[in-house]
């Protein structure tokens, strides 16, 4: 329902738009001005209390809206609370006696605001999630009132072309005039009268009506509609086309409209181009042999935006299915939201296309002779798949500028972390602003909140300059209730336009498939919701150079289970298995490289069938499996025993690394939250104390990370972020016992890691550097590309042993990682591979491995990473054996250093010169950096005897 929809954007873990209950009520006095209190009474006997859940608290809630004297403003009231948690103030009294439930309002004072000239309510549970809410019922405001009696106000008419047309009305306080317009133009007046009667008779033509009825001062217009039935022509649809814009490469003036919808007996085309009044001309024509709508748009300006809606119509809609559906394209690439667009600041997306007045529901943009995006990467080169460390991030909670802007200006952060990957969470359009993305609406259409099409794709070109790929988190289980595919075949009841869908329905289910229901769910057997996922893939890959997806909650999928069987759900089912390896086969027909990723979490013997899919080929396929690991992973953090055994591979049955194992992601809570609420303690070491939680941060980077195949880190977890994900809005955290609706994981989060500069702060940089390196590892010495070996299985110390036995021993190809997550120290038995000199892979330094098994002590929270060869790093020898120490850092101006210098170099962590200094013997010589950018350096310095030493430090 629109009302809800303003509300309940982020929930994601129920059906949108359910049936809703019809309730009787009443309103005394029935006639009133806005600042006069009225009671509304709710019949008892019409609330089914059982299936709300109220029958022994009586506990139902007023959720209500108003408009303003001309019915174009609307307003929630501010004492409704959360769709999910109303407000006590919106309550309403429970009368035993009577069995009926009251509430006493002054509409001026409950919706703060005067003038108002309609109001509009429905009842509903403290949470409203599923069916537990009333129709919409509207109440006009004033004792003057007018009422139109046929037909139903703001509905559509459906009649032959000639037939006639009838409109009554009525009003209440004595005399008043009526005009009656026809498309802007007056058709019929009646004055000095309390009711109004007219036919309109020989209507050909499509009609909006306007009925203007007058009382002195005062002015109310119900408005109406006529369509009228062009009987459809069939003629044979060109070749080529596709479901959608089809623009002509030759012809800027023309553009050929496809859509898809059986079951409907005509369609028009309104947009901009005939003033949303379609006449025969814009209805679609029908090929006869695919059965789909069609229609070639002629006199087009190029360069111009121009905006459409399609009006499909069915002469006879089954029970609670409305006749005629204004929508949008389902494969719209841009579409305007009523709802949405006027929260999106210009600075985001200057120059927004003018949503079209007078209209309602989403439209979509079409615009011929667009000016295509000037690539600067055009054979981007993807990082091997086992090579792949993902930056998982959420364009809103990244930065408090919420933009791709705010990604662009940030590209030195992720060039510093050396990550080689970027997954953004769903940027397609959702419906609201601020919201996770999974509650898309329109999945081939970018999301105008965090900018543009062509600032996206410039983000995406800066990555890949940079040799990152982008990976589009995208949600094909399901749709939320403004997909028009949704919407064209729908139940409707109280007719707001919204609704849940049909048996007819050719894309959905009816009922969720699987227990994890989330929005409307798909057929994913139907040809129609197949040939659609492939478009998405399409467009996103073609148009947006895009290097992969990670396929959301793919255990939708099937068609073989039930909304309440869990075992069913979870269990091998094979038509998931096959209907995901197309998918898959469809994405490598477009680019051969391309990351498929399921978020399956499901069992090895289903995930290993696409994790092995087609690893044989050149290049190698295989789809890359979400790995969860946080259990375990959070509790060695905290100091307690854990087997992560199974963050490799081959634990799972996959024949090549394809698992991308992560101790975080956006699903998870903070390891550094829990460490600091549950950490371990012994008096002496204590695990709650934030900067010796900091401290085991990097052991977990080393025993994640380094593990062959992809991994994943969820933003700022490279900094120790420790906000929990359940941290609310008003800076308050609810417990993870709170159900997903309530408990403010989908709020939008704080933003410390740049107000306090978290960069600036050792205990979260020594973080951030370390996995640096680690991900420097991974992504250049081929060992990692090896097997490993985890021991210790549910201790508190690791033990990882990799090899890759295609290198030679002249070469780096054995590894040994040690992690003491203990909060004592403890002597490990490394058991390395042989005897020798091992490196220190963290600064290169060596030991001499006499006995293999002679103990290691590590301290609590401390590591090691041992190679039989150094590691080939950018830098040699950073921060090895140093003497010089630079002062200030974090720098503002400049900085001096402990030693006389007679060379100074500055780079950037990427290995470019940025600054160079000569001395001239000065000890006390200032060195200048106002002019560089904020971020991480590098300082190389010489001195008279030509030593070279490296230090780091942070430019504010």
């Amino acid at each position: 329902m629109k009302k809800i929809l303003l509300s309940i954007f982020l929930l994601m873990a129920v059906t949108a738009f359910a049936q809703v209950q019809t309730v009787t009520y009443s309103i005394n006095p029935a006639t009133f001005e806005d600042t006069t209190p009225i009671t509304i009474t709710i019949n008892g006997s019409s609330v089914n209390e059982t299936s709300w859940g109220i029958t022994t608290t009586h506990a139902l809630y007023l959720w209500s809206w108003s408009y303003d004297v001309n019915d174009i403003n609307q307003a929630d009231s501010p004492s409704n609370g959360s769709w999910t948690a109303s407000n006590e103030a919106a309550k309403f009294t429970y009368n035993a006696g009577t069995d009926t439930y009251t509430k006493t309002i002054t509409p001026s004072t409950y919706f703060n605001r005067n003038g108002i000239g309609r109001i509009g309510f429905l009842v509903k549970t403290k949470d409203g999630t599923g069916d537990k809410k009333s129709q919409d019922i509207t109440v006009e405001v004033g004792s003057f009132q007018a009422l139109l009696t046929s037909p139903v106000e703001n509905s559509t008419s459906i009649i032959a072309s000639g037939a006639s047309f009838s409109i009554t009305a009525t009003n209440t306080n004595g005399a008043a005039s009526y005009t009656l317009e026809a498309n802007g133009t007056t058709i019929n007046t009646n004055t000095s009268t309390s009711s109004y009667s007219y036919s309109h008779t020989n209507i050909t033509a499509n009609q909006s009506y306007e009925l203007t009825i007058t009382q002195g001062t005062t002015s109310i217009s119900k408005k109406f509609s006529v369509v009228v039935n062009p009987n459809t022509v069939s003629q044979a649809m060109p070749t080529g086309l596709v479901d959608g814009i089809n623009y002509n490469a030759s012809d800027f003036t023309k553009a050929t409209l496809v859509l898809d919808a059986p079951l409907k007996d005509f369609v028009y085309v309104a947009g901009s181009f005939n003033n949303w009044q379609p006449t025969s001309a814009h209805a679609m024509k029908k090929d006869p042999t695919s059965g789909k709508f069609w229609l070639e748009l002629t006199g087009l300006v190029s360069g111009v935006n121009n905006t459409y809606q399609y009006w499909v119509v069915v002469n006879t809609p089954i029970a609670n299915s409305p006749k005629m559906v204004k929508t949008a394209d389902p494969y719209s690439t841009l579409v305007l939201s009523p709802y949405d667009d006027p929260f999106i600041p210009a600075s985001k997306y200057p120059n927004m296309p003018a949503y079209p007045a007078g209209q309602n529901f989403e439209v979509t943009v079409l615009k011929t002779g667009q000016t295509p995006y000037n690539w600067q990467v055009t054979n981007f080169v993807k990082p091997e798949k086992e090579k792949l460390v993902v930056y998982e991030l959420l364009v809103r909670d990244f930065d408090a500028d919420k933009s791709y802007q705010s990604l662009i200006n940030r590209i030195d952060y992720f060039k510093n972390l050396k990550i080689n990957a970027i997954e953004l969470m769903p940027v397609m359009e959702f419906e609201g602003n601020e919201s996770w993305g999974y509650n898309t609406s329109f999945h081939m259409a970018l999301d105008k909140f965090y900018g543009t099409s062509d600032k996206l794709k410039e983000f995406i070109d800066l990555c890949h300059q940079n040799g990152i790929a982008v990976i589009l988190d995208v949600a094909l289980n399901h749709a939320f209730g403004r997909n028009p595919m949704v919407r064209m075949w729908m139940n409707d009841p109280d007719g707001d336009g919204f609704g849940s869908p049909t048996a007819e329905n050719p894309y959905f289910n009816t009922v969720a498939k699987h227990t994890y229901s989330v929005g409307e769910d798909f057929n994913h057997q139907s040809t129609r919701t197949q040939n659609y996922v492939n478009r998405v893939v399409k467009q996103w890959i073609e148009e947006y150079k895009i290097d992969g997806f990670r396929w959301d909650l793919t255990k939708g999928f099937t068609q073989a289970c039930t909304a309440s069987d869990e075992s069913c759900t979870n269990g091998y089912q094979q038509d998931r298995v096959d209907i995901l390896k197309k998918y898959a086969d469809y994405s490598w027909s477009l680019d051969p490289t391309y990351y498929t990723i399921f978020e399956h979490l499901g069992t090895d013997a289903e995930e290993k069938e696409w994790a092995n899919y087609r690893i044989a080929e050149t290049p190698s396929k295989g789809v890359i499996m979400w790995g969860k690991m946080t259990g375990p992973y959070n509790e060695l953090s905290m100091g307690y025993s854990a087997d992560i055994s199974r963050m490799s591979s081959s634990s799972r049955g996959f024949t090549a690394n394809r698992l991308m194992g992560y101790a975080e992601s956006h699903d998870e809570e903070r390891l550094m939250y829990k460490n600091v609420q549950y950490g371990a303690t012994n008096g002496t070491y204590n695990v709650k104390d934030l900067n010796t939680a900091l401290s085991r941060m990097s052991a977990i980077g080393a025993v994640s990370l380094l593990v062959p195949g992809p991994k994943m880190i969820w933003h700022f977890g490279e900094l120790g972020m420790d906000d929990s994900i359940f941290t609310c809005n008003n800076g308050t955290v609810n417990d993870e016992s709170g159900t997903l609706q309530g408990d403010c994981k989908l709020d939008t989060k704080p933003q410390p890691q740049w107000t306090e500069n978290w960069l600036g702060d050792s205990n979260r940089n020594k973080i951030y550097n370390d996995w640096a390196k680690m991900i420097t590892l991974k992504t250049v010495e081929p060992v990692f590309l090896g097997a490993a070996t985890i021991t210790n299985a549910n201790s508190k110390t690791v033990n990882i042993k990799i090899t890759n036995s295609n290198l030679t021993s002249a070469q780096l190809k054995d590894v040994v990682i040690l992690a003491n997550f203990d909060i004592v120290a403890q002597n490990m038995v490394p058991g390395f591979q042989y005897t020798g000199s091992w490196y220190n892979l963290m600064d290169n330094s060596t030991i001499n491995v006499v006995d293999v098994n002679a103990p290691v002590s590590l301290a609590p929270g401390e590591y090691r990473i041992y190679g039989n060869k150094q590691a080939n790093l950018a830098i040699e020898d950073f921060e090895k054996g140093n003497t010089v120490s630079l002062y200030p850092n974090p720098v503002s101006n400049y900085f001096t250093l402990n030693f006389q210098a007679s060379k100074v170099q500055i780079y950037s962590l990427t290995g470019q010169l940025v600054k160079t200094y000569n001395t001239n013997g000065n000890a006390d010589f200032q060195f200048s950096v106002s002019d560089l950018t904020s971020g991480l350096y590098l300082v190389k310095t010489v001195d008279e005897n030509n030593k070279v030493q490296v230090v780091k430090f942070i430019k504010n």
